[in-house]
């Protein structure tokens, strides 16, 4: 069978598709934006007809001039009033159609398999959570914005044809040109924009990189080479930039030249219509701020400008969107199972490369085993797919007979645990680090935890205990990975994957965990990645991964009669937990006491 890759919700999100969910998040505060926006627009247009009626009535000397004055200034206040709610409800819609969109992309990262998530650097994925997300939050209010922006053109030429006729035609002669104009930077925009923001992304990837590698880079004394790979993408940034920019500035140059030109040609035909008295000095006047708000549609491009970069980086952020998502099921694992792992025709693919092919497995609940084999064997995809951070491409993986992908979240997590090489703490303290997982756990039960994994005489050496906060506990590597053992153990249930969780431990150390599972971790069944001799030697059963193929499954003790089986071993070197190739079978020299 295969299993179902992505949700069909997720695997339809796209660009659009997420700013349209954006707007519907805020679609009250949007549709605020867009009344204010629009009866600013109406202020505006309501402006030059008031004023241009007072100048009338001034040059006549009306008795009605006053009351002209006075909705004059009411129409001027109103325009700034509403300006400025359209900025503080703009600001706030913006922000909430930011954190929607940041959730979202968050949600669908952190939803799919550390196989697919973990393609993308990091450097990148906070690029679209950072800078992507804000861009692309702003869409909502740029797009109502715009629509606003344009019914004072559409308005003003309305205008222009009610005071006259041939001022308005005057104004149409020139309107293709504007529309050229602005139709040439939206192409141009588009295009440079996306590659900006992609190398903008590289170079963010790089140096989250760096930052990673400080102490090797330093170590190594090429600062100046790793700063120069950094930054090597920097021209190519520079010349997107500059190539928006030339975009911006034609557009700008263009629309500055034309609607000077169009607001000249129409108070040209309006002096000519005054001086024939078709006309008054206040329609002049009006006529005038009419011609500048209809030549106001090439402002609209900056608005323009912004959509564009927002459709840029909404395609970015919805890429995380639509990662491909394991979906769980609502079942739950049979109650007191022994923890009977079992694999059937268990088939991974990565990029066209097969990784494990048609493996069949079971492992006894209970037992202890350790998975062993060469580098890139498929010894860490088993592991993923054992316990579901992974989906096979095809097969079935089952605990107590339940296919994992019918379980609920909750019930799987709480029932298997894993441990791995490098373990990430989580939490303020080091104890709440501990406790983190799909249940909280007494603190008895971590202490007990930390205990079998060598990491309770160090932790309450620590300034403040189990209370230590995480940020200021500076731990090696071995701790680091103690403590992450410990994790595991305080959460563990039916089924327990290591994947070489002990790399860096000292052997002493190593037998002390290795005597733990034994007698003091709860969890039934045990699968250990193994890259020393000493963890598959005190394991009940060994799979011997071979080109993602299981070779046997057998004891420690059989499968060392065979050259190939201690050619693995061989091939991994002397560690501090290796035993030499020519050990017996239960880790002694020949001849030794064992």
């Amino acid at each position: 069978m295969v299993f179902p890759r992505r949700g069909a919700r997720d695997a339809a999100a796209t660009g659009p598709a997420l700013l349209r969910g954006a707007a519907r998040h805020s679609a009250g505060r949007t549709a605020a934006v867009l009344v204010c926006s629009a009866a600013s627009a109406g202020a505006a247009l309501a402006a030059p007809a008031v004023i241009g009626r007072t100048l009338d009535l001034l040059l006549s000397s009306s008795t009605g001039s006053g009351g002209g004055l006075a909705l004059c200034a009411a129409v001027v206040a109103a325009e700034v009033v509403l300006d400025a709610l359209v900025a503080l409800i703009g600001g706030t819609t913006s922000a909430r159609s930011t954190a929607w969109l940041r959730m979202r992309a968050l949600t669908g990262l952190l939803a799919s398999s550390p196989a697919h998530g973990g393609k993308l650097a990091p450097g990148d994925v906070a690029t679209r959570l950072s800078a992507n997300t804000t861009e692309a939050g702003t869409a909502p209010v740029s797009a109502a914005a715009l629509a606003a922006s344009l019914l004072a053109p559409a308005g003003a030429l309305v205008a222009l044809f009610l005071i006259d006729v041939w001022t308005a035609l005057a104004f149409l002669v020139g309107l293709p040109a504007l529309v050229v104009v602005v139709r040439a930077f939206a192409r141009g925009s588009s295009d440079s924009v996306a590659r900006y923001q992609r190398v903008q992304s590289e170079i963010a990837s790089r140096l989250v990189e760096a930052l990673g590698g400080a102490r090797t880079i330093a170590a190594a004394g090429t600062a100046g080479r790793e700063r120069a790979r950094v930054l090597a993408p920097l021209p190519e940034l520079g010349v997107q930039g500059r190539r928006m920019w030339r975009v911006h500035g034609r557009a700008v140059a263009h629309s500055g030249v034309l609607m000077p030109l169009l607001t000249t040609g129409v108070l040209a035909v309006g002096g000519v219509r005054l001086a024939s008295g078709a006309i008054s000095v206040g329609e002049l006047l009006a006529v005038s701020r009419y011609a500048a708000l209809a030549a106001g549609v090439g402002a609209g491009a900056g608005l323009l400008g912004a959509l564009i970069r927002s459709g840029a980086a909404a395609r970015r952020t919805a890429e995380l969107v639509a990662l491909p998502a394991l979906a769980h099921g609502a079942g739950s694992l049979p109650a007191g199972g022994p923890g009977t792992l079992t694999l059937r025709g268990v088939r991974v693919v990565r990029d066209g490369r097969r990784l494990l092919h048609d493996v069949d497995l079971e492992i006894p609940g209970g037992v202890t085993a350790a998975v062993v084999g060469r580098s890139g064997a498929g010894k860490s995809t088993l592991a993923a797919v054992a316990g579901r951070l992974a989906d096979p491409d095809a097969g079935q993986v089952l605990l107590d007979g339940v296919r994992l992908e019918t379980l609920g979240r909750t019930e799987l997590r709480r029932e298997v645990g894993y441990a791995f090489e490098r373990p990430v703490l989580f939490g303020d303290t080091i104890g709440e680090a501990l406790a983190w997982g799909a249940e909280r756990v007494p603190a008895d039960r971590i202490r007990a935890a930390a205990r079998a994994a060598g990491a309770d005489p160090f932790v309450r050496l620590l300034p403040h205990g189990y209370d230590t906060p995480r940020a200021g506990a500076p731990l090696s590597g071995g701790e680091l990975q103690r403590l992450g053992l410990a994790r595991a153990f305080a959460h563990a249930g039916r089924l327990l994957i290591l994947d070489d969780a002990t790399s860096s431990l000292d052997t002493v150390t190593e037998r002390q965990v290795e005597r733990a599972l034994a007698r003091d971790v709860r969890a039934s069944t045990k699968l250990i990645i193994a890259h020393r001799l000493s963890s598959a030697v005190r394991a009940d059963v060994v799979v011997w991964l071979e080109e993602g193929r299981i070779r046997a499954v057998a004891p420690h003790a059989e499968l060392w009669r065979s050259p190939g089986y201690r050619a693995v071993f061989a091939a991994a070197g002397r560690d501090a937990g290796s035993v030499p190739s020519g050990a017996g079978p239960d880790g002694a020299a020949p001849g030794g006491r064992g």
